[in-house]
C-alpha cells in the first residue's frame, strides 16, 4: 500500500469513526476534562507534557499508580510486561541493571553503550541514555506511564518504540515516611525506607530514601551445588523541594545506585557448535530451556556498578506561560568479569565509564480559549570509555579500548487546537541534530597483525519528526481519536568493531511511520473504563548487527547495518471494572503481527577451518525479536473491611499474565548450514526461522498476594503482605544468544525467575 493510499485509508477510517460516534448514546453532559476539572478519582497523566485525565489524552498510554504496584507486590520495571499491552521487558544478562524493552514489536536488545535504546526510559523527566540502569526498583514510585508508539515530538531522543515515564514521589512538607522489610525465597531480603522532613515550614522540604535488596540467585553450580547469580543492590539519596513563593518551585534530587552481582549465564550449546566438543557434557544438548538453571562457571566472576546522579527541576508560573527547566547529570562505572556459558572457554573483563548531561527548557500555556501549547529545546551530551580483555581457550587476552562521544540538540512544539466544539486537532514536531564519534584501539598478542589503532571517526544526522492527530468527544464518557507520527533513532558507530573496517563504518538512522486509531470510553456511571487502539507501523532502515563478507577484505566483518524494513500492525485493549467499592478488576490485551521485508545479508559460510564462501541469506521470513504475538493480563483486587478495634482491611490481589512465544535474537537456523554450502554461487538462500534455541516458550505467569492493613494509632498505618510470584513455576529462558553463525560457536542464556514466596512488613506514618 502506497503512502498516499494509507493516508486516504486513515482519513476514511477516522471519518467513519466520527460519524459513528454521532449515534452513540449520551451518558452524561458534554464537558472537557482537564487536570483541574477532572473528577477526584480520575487518573492524571503527563503523557503529553501537560497534566490531563488519561481518558482525554489522545494517545495509547497505560498508567499505574504507586498503590497499584504495591498491592501486586511488583518489584522492578520488569513486572510491567503483560500488564501493559504489547510491552515486553526482560533483564539483560550481560550488563548491570540492564533491561531489554520492546513496545509494539520494536526493540534493540544490546547493552553496548555505543547503541541507543529503542524505548526511552525517563526518570523524573530525564532520559536514560543506555540500557544499563533501566531496571528500576518500584518502591518510592508515584506513578508509571507506558506510552506506546513513537514519541518523537515531546520526549527526549530515540523514543522510536515508546516511552516509560517514571515519576518518583516528591517531598511533602509534612513529617512522615514509609518503611518496608521483605524476606523471600532464594535468600531475598530487602529494606526500603523513605522519610519526609519539613526543614522550613512551607518553604523547604526534604525527602531521604534508602533501598537495599539482595538475593542468592536461582542458578545452581553443577560441581559445587552453590547458588549462583546473586545480587546486592543499594539505592539512596535525598530530594529537596524549595517553594519560596506560590509561583516558583525547585526540586533537586541527588541519588546513587550501587550494584554488586554474580553475572552468571547458562549454556545453550548443542552438538554441532564449534565449542561443543570442548565443553562439559552438562553444558551441551540440554534438551530443554529449564537447563539454564544449571551452570558450570569458572571463578572468579563478578560485576560491580556505581551510578551517582543529580537532577534539578525548576518551575515558574507566570500566569500566561509556565516555564520548566530540567537539568540532569549522571555517570556510571561498571566492571564485569564474565564467562558466556562456556565453562571458562570464553572469558571477558569489561571496564566501562560513562557520563551523560542533559538540559531541557519548556514553555507551556494557552492562547485564547481554544489553543494550548508546549514548546521547548533539549540538549544531550554523553561520553563512554570501554576497556575489554577477552581470552579464548586460555590464550593471552586481546585488549580493546574504545571511546564514544554523543551529542544531540533538538527543538520541539506540540499544539492542541479545539477547532470545533468537541473536536480537537493536535500536532507538532521535533527537529533533532545528532553527532556521534568513536575511536578504537585493539591488540592481540597471539596475532600482532590484527592489532590496529583507528582514527577518531564522526558523523552527523538531522531529522524532523512530526505528529498529527484529531480527536472527537461526543460526550464526556467517549472519545475517538486518530494520529500519525514519525519516530527516529539516531545513527552511530559499532562499539564492538574489532577491525579497522568495522570500527569506522557508520550506520544510518532508522525511522518508523506509525498510524493509530483509538477509542476511550466509560460506561455505567464510570463503573467500566474501556480503551481500544489499533496501529500500523512502517519500520524502515532497521539497525541490525550482522556478520558480512566485504569485497577486498579477507576476514568476515561483524558490523551494524541498516539491513531491513518491517511492517507491524496490531490491536490493544485495556479495561478497568469496579462492580463494587470492594472489587477492582483490570485487564489488558495486545496483539502484534510483524514481519521483515527486504532483509538480505551477504554472509560468510565456513567450508573448512580457514575457508569460507559468501551466500546471500534472506532473513525476511524470520520473526522479529522480542515481539510476541499476544500479551494479555487480568488482575483482581478485592478489599474486605475490618471493623472494630483493628480498624483496617484485607486486600487480596491475584493476577495472571500471558506472553506468547517470541524470538530473542536474529540468527539463522543451523539446519540450513548444508543448504547454504551447496547452493550455487549467486543464489539467495531463504532462512525459514531463527535458531530454535533462541525462542522463548509461551509464559503463563500467576502472581498472588494477600495484605492485612491496619492502623496502629491515628498516625501509623501498618501493612503485612504475603505473596507468591510465578505460582505455576513457569520456567524458561529470559534472554538467549548464539555467537556467530555457520557455524555457531556456542550459545548462552539467562533464566526467568522461578516460583518465589515472600512476605513484606510495611509501616507508613
Amino acid at each position: 500500500m502506497s503512502g498516499r493510499a494509507r493516508q486516504k485509508l486513515l482519513v476514511a477510517v477516522l471519518t467513519s469513526s466520527l460519524l459513528g460516534g454521532l449515534g452513540t448514546p449520551v451518558f452524561a453532559q458534554s464537558t472537557e476534562e482537564s487536570a483541574e476539572t477532572a473528577r477526584p478519582d480520575a487518573i492524571i497523566v503527563t503523557a503529553r507534557r501537560r497534566n490531563e485525565s488519561i481518558q482525554t489524552a489522545p494517545v495509547a498510554v497505560t498508567a499505574l499508580q504507586g498503590a497499584q504496584l504495591e498491592g501486586a507486590a511488583a518489584l522492578t520495571i520488569g513486572d510491567l510486561q503483560g500488564a501493559a499491552p504489547n510491552v515486553l521487558i526482560t533483564s539483560g544478562g550481560t550488563g548491570a541493571a540492564a533491561a531489554n524493552i520492546s513496545i509494539r514489536g520494536i526493540a534493540f536488545a544490546d547493552i553496548e553503550k555505543s547503541f541507543d535504546p529503542a524505548v526511552g526510559v525517563n526518570i523524573d523527566g530525564v532520559y536514560i541514555g543506555t540500557s544499563t540502569g533501566q531496571m528500576l526498583d518500584f518502591f518510592d514510585i508515584d506513578s508509571i506511564e507506558v506510552l506506546r508508539g513513537p514519541q518523537g515530538t515531546l520526549f527526549g531522543r530515540n523514543t522510536i518504540a515508546g516511552v516509560i515515564n517514571v515519576k518518583r514521589s516528591r517531598p511533602t512538607h509534612e513529617l512522615g515516611g514509609k518503611m518496608e522489610l521483605e524476606i523471600g525465597s532464594y535468600g531475598r531480603f530487602s529494606s526500603r525506607n523513605v522519610v519526609n522532613v519539613p526543614v522550613i515550614s512551607d518553604v523547604l522540604a526534604a525527602k531521604l530514601f534508602y533501598m537495599h535488596t539482595e538475593n542468592d540467585g536461582y542458578y545452581r553450580e553443577v560441581v559445587t551445588g552453590k547458588r549462583r547469580g546473586g545480587t546486592n543492590n543499594e539505592n539512596f539519596g535525598v530530594s529537596l523541594l524549595f517553594t519560596p513563593s506560590s509561583n516558583f518551585e525547585a526540586l533537586i534530587t541527588v541519588d546513587k545506585q550501587v550494584q554488586d552481582f554474580d553475572p552468571v549465564l547458562g549454556g545453550l550449546s548443542v552438538t554441532g557448535d564449534a565449542f561443543a566438543p570442548a565443553l562439559p557434557p552438562i553444558m551441551v544438548d540440554q534438551g530443554n530451556t529449564k537447563g539454564v538453571y544449571k551452570v558450570v562457571a569458572p571463578a572468579p566472576e563478578y560485576g560491580t556498578y556505581r551510578s551517582p546522579g543529580v537532577t534539578a527541576e525548576l518551575n515558574l508560573d507566570l500566569g500566561a506561560v509556565k516555564l520548566t527547566s530540567v537539568t540532569a547529570y549522571r555517570e556510571s562505572k561498571d566492571q564485569i568479569q564474565q564467562d558466556f556459558g562456556t565453562a571458562g572457554l570464553y572469558l571477558a573483563n569489561r571496564d566501562q565509564k560513562y557520563w551523560q548531561f542533559s538540559q531541557e527548557l519548556r514553555a507551556s500555556g494557552q492562547i485564547g480559549d481554544s489553543l494550548d501549547y508546549v514548546a521547548g529545546v533539549y540538549y544531550f551530551k554523553s561520553r563512554y570509555h570501554l576497556d575489554q580483555l577477552t581470552s579464548v581457550f586460555g590464550a593471552a587476552p586481546t585488549d580493546q579500548s574504545t571511546t564514544g562521544w554523543s551529542k544531540s540538540l533538538a527543538g520541539f512544539i506540540d499544539l492542541n487546537w479545539e477547532v470545533f466544539d468537541k473536536v480537537r486537532i493536535s500536532g507538532g514536531g521535533r527537529y533533532t541534530h545528532d553527532e556521534k564519534a568513536l575511536q578504537t584501539d585493539f591488540a592481540d598478542p597471539g596475532n600482532l597483525a590484527a592489532g590496529f589503532s583507528s582514527p577518531r571517526v564522526s558523523n552527523k544526522w538531522n531529522k524532523f519528526t512530526p505528529k498529527l492527530g484529531i480527536d472527537y468527544r461526543p460526550n464526556q464518557d467517549l472519545m475517538l481519536y486518530a494520529s500519525w507520527s514519525r519516530g527516529y533513532r539516531s545513527g552511530g558507530f559499532n562499539g564492538r568493531g574489532l577491525t579497522p573496517f568495522s570500527a569506522t563504518l557508520p550506520y544510518d538512522p532508522e525511522t518508523v511511520d506509525a498510524w493509530e486509531i483509538g477509542l476511550k470510553s466509560e460506561f455505567f456511571d464510570r463503573m467500566l473504563t474501556l480503551n481500544l487502539a489499533a496501529f500500523y507501523s512502517d519500520y524502515k532502515d532497521i539497525q541490525q548487527t550482522s556478520t558480512v563478507a566485504v569485497p577486498g577484505l579477507a576476514v568476515p566483518q561483524t558490523v551494524v547495518i541498516n539491513a531491513a524494513a518491517a511492517k507491524i500492525k496490531g490491536f490493544e485493549a485495556d479495561f478497568t471494572l469496579r462492580p463494587s467499592s470492594q472489587l477492582t478488576v483490570r485487564g489488558a490485551f495486545g496483539y502484534t503481527d510483524s514481519g521483515f521485508r527486504g532483509f538480505i545479508v551477504n554472509q560468510p559460510v565456513a567450508t573448512g577451518p580457514t575457508t569460507s564462501i559468501t551466500r546471500a541469506l534472506d532473513y525476511s521470513g524470520v520473526d522479529m525479536i522480542y515481539a510476541p504475538k499476544i500479551t494479555a493480563s487480568i488482575n483482581a483486587e478485592y478489599t474486605i473491611p475490618l471493623e472494630g478495634a483493628l480498624n483496617g482491611e484485607v486486600k487480596i490481589n491475584a493476577g495472571y499474565r500471558y506472553l506468547s512465544r517470541y524470538d530473542q535474537q536474529i540468527s539463522a537456523d543451523p539446519a540450513i548450514y548444508t543448504e547454504a554450502i551447496i547452493a550455487p554461487a549467486g543464489a539467495t538462500v531463504v532462512v525459514p526461522r531463527n535458531d530454535p534455541r533462541l525462542r522463548s516458550d509461551a509464559q503463563n505467569l500467576v502472581d498472588v498476594s494477600v495484605s492485612f492493613i491496619f492502623d496502629l494509632n491515628d498516625t501509623i498505618k501498618t501493612r503485612l503482605t504475603g505473596f507468591v510470584r510465578n505460582l505455576l513455576d513457569d520456567r524458561g529462558t529470559q534472554t538467549a544468544f548464539t555467537a556467530s553463525a555457520f557455524p555457531v560457536y556456542w550459545g548462552f542464556a539467562t533464566a526467568r525467575e522461578p516460583r518465589v514466596f515472600g512476605a513484606q512488613l510495611g509501616v507508613e506514618f
